[in-house]
């Protein structure tokens, strides 16, 4: 669970870094570097949720091999016991022959000169004795050494257990430090949360609406708060909630902004220079961008204006109702990713 909204939390994260899209606020020069940080950004979401893809596919591969690895050793430890019980054994059984083989040899000597009869059977039974004991021996020699190659391998098998071990303790420390981060992020997320909602109190369910979604603040106003219809003229109270707003982004430096326009599926007929929906979203985001900036703390480098037209609706029904909703402005704030990416960029 942590790791999956790890991977949320991040795509969210970069997917609103490419809001700076068409028609921003700011020079062509500064619109171009935000584009290519917001290029960078994507990359390294993407790497980002790869590597972490691959980080939970190998420890879990690791604590399969590492079970797999345990059995074994532990399978080599019993073999090996047992080898070295029968090579015991072997040794005791070969002593017993080696005293018989000395016995029948005294008889032997004993009868040579009485019993040829008795004589040739016990040459016989001593022949058969040092057969059985050069097999005995023979077995021995093969025990010992594949007793020894069992050590062998289990030496070996301990090697790469203590390696893979050591590498799913460095894996698991870097997964932990990223799910802190992580969750630094989702606390500023919330903190922040508390703090528009405090400064936009009077708003709230007057056409104002705060929500945290994806790792990030979402203040969305509905047109009726800022607009008339057809027109990006913002109105004195929906101006009032921005310049609220603008002075928490004041007060919260790391917080990156992005003012989205919304507009219903209604074809707009304007003439001059607002001729579609896409023109009049864009407008829209502009007008609130020039009321933030009237604070002049607030610097403008964090702030991006982007029209999304009507492609982007809340509700998708054809009806009065819908529509209302989908025309909105958005302003979107999302936490700097820096301390994130730096662990990225150390690992």
């Amino acid at each position: 669970m942590k790791n999956s909204n790890m991977r949320k939390s991040i795509g969210i994260l970069a997917v609103g870094l490419t809001s700076i899209i068409v028609f921003s606020c700011v020079p062509a020069k500064e619109f171009q570097t935000l584009q290519d940080k917001n290029q960078k950004c994507e990359e390294e979401r993407e790497r980002f949720s790869v590597e972490n893809q691959s980080v939970n596919v190998k420890n879990q591969e690791l604590r399969s091999k590492v079970d797999v690895l345990q059995k074994e050793v532990d399978h080599l430890v019993a073999d090996s016991t047992r080898l070295a019980q029968e090579n015991l054994a072997f040794m005791q059984d070969n002593e017993n022959l080696k005293k018989r083989y000395a016995d029948l040899e005294a008889a032997q000597n004993g009868l040579l000169s009485s019993n040829s009869v008795e004589t040739k059977k016990l040459l016989s039974q001593l022949q058969e004795n040092q057969v059985e004991l050069q097999r005995r021996e023979d077995a021995l020699r093969e025990l010992e050494r594949k007793l020894n190659q069992r050590k062998s391998d289990l030496d070996k098998m301990q090697t790469n257990l203590t390696k893979l071990q050591a590498d799913l303790e460095s894996r698991n420390a870097r997964l932990l430090e990223l799910e802190k981060v992580l969750h630094r992020k989702d606390s500023v997320v919330a903190a922040l949360k508390r703090k528009v909602s405090d400064a936009l109190l009077g708003f709230e369910g007057k056409g104002l609406t705060v929500r945290v979604q994806n790792g990030k603040v979402y203040v969305s106003l509905e047109e009726k708060l800022l607009f008339k219809s057809g027109s990006w003229e913002v109105d004195p109270k929906g101006a009032e909630a921005i310049k609220k707003l603008s002075d928490v982004l004041v007060a919260n430096p790391d917080i990156n902004v992005n003012i989205e326009g919304h507009t219903d599926d209604v074809p707009y007929k304007g003439k001059g220079q607002i001729t579609d929906n896409w023109d009049l979203s864009v407008k829209r985001a502009t007008a609130i961008v020039k009321i933030l900036l009237q604070n002049k703390k607030l610097n403008p480098k964090r702030v991006v204006a982007s029209g999304r037209s009507e492609y982007l609706p809340v509700d998708p029904a054809k009806t009065a109702e819908a529509r209302q909703k989908n025309r909105r402005t958005e302003i979107i704030l999302t936490p700097k990713l820096d301390e994130l990416l730096e662990i990225l960029d150390n690992n």
